[in-house]
């Protein structure tokens, strides 16, 4: 869930006009919710191709915290989530996550645009998460007494938009056709990738000295703007705790 100040600045955000809208505030929201580094990246990027997709991704967050649900709804999802389960997150030695992983990866992967990459990186996490989750649902739902549909609700809507997400995901990165990928990245991305990289130069090390939460968000946020950063950048913004 994410905090009340955020959840203003999504509806807020969501209401605005399309043609007025900051597409860069709603990339930030959007990676506040989804932590996706280079999803953000691109969309600040190129604006005008990415402002459907951030509106889509936040009206679908926005849409699945407020709704309410029946009791056959609930039932529903979870027949939903034990088929969710079977598939994904029930291994034995010789049919384990990675090794599944290692046979959906392309042999043409390293080629590919960092945005198509990071889908199949992201849908490791995808899985990761589902497990985090499925594991607290059972810890729930194995409690003594009666389990509300309340209690239930949430993991199960997590877990079902989680499946999701990773079947998109796998739909995008296996679909791509390399041949008609975009071969070129506009002077003003270029120009921003280094206005972000000085920044990041210029105050990392100030930000070691004296930390702040409003310094690091502004230092992943500039982070996430760099084209290709170098490995030392990286590496630096990991030891102090701003990037993952």
């Amino acid at each position: 869930m994410i905090d009340k100040k955020l959840q203003k600045r999504l509806v807020d955000w969501l209401e605005s006009p399309r043609d007025s809208r900051n597409i860069e505030e709603g990339a930030t929201i959007l990676l506040k919710i989804n932590r996706n580094v280079i999803a953000y990246r691109n969309a600040v990027m190129r604006p005008e191709k990415y402002a459907a997709h951030i509106e889509h991704q936040l009206r679908k967050y926005y849409d699945k915290t407020v709704v309410e649900v029946t009791h056959e709804q609930v039932e529903q999802m979870a027949e939903q989530v034990i088929k969710i389960v079977d598939k994904h997150l029930v291994y034995d030695d010789d049919n384990n996550p990675a090794g599944e992983f290692k046979k959906g990866k392309r042999a043409d992967h390293e080629s590919l645009p960092e945005e198509i990459q990071s889908l199949y990186v992201e849908n490791l996490s995808l899985v990761q998460r589902m497990r985090e989750v499925h594991a607290r649902l059972r810890i729930v739902t194995g409690q003594p007494g009666m389990c509300p549909d309340s209690d239930r609700y949430p993991f199960l809507k997590e877990l079902i938009a989680l499946d999701k997400q990773l079947h998109e995901n796998w739909a995008r990165y296996d679909s791509f056709d390399a041949s008609k990928q975009e071969q070129s990245i506009s002077l003003d991305a270029r120009e921003a990738s280094r206005r972000a990289a000085g920044f990041v130069n210029l105050n990392k090390n100030r930000y070691a000295k004296k930390p702040t939460e409003e310094m690091k968000e502004r230092l992943a946020i500039a982070y996430s703007k760099v084209i290709n950063p170098s490995e030392k950048m990286t590496n630096d913004l990991k030891k102090l705790g701003i990037i993952k």
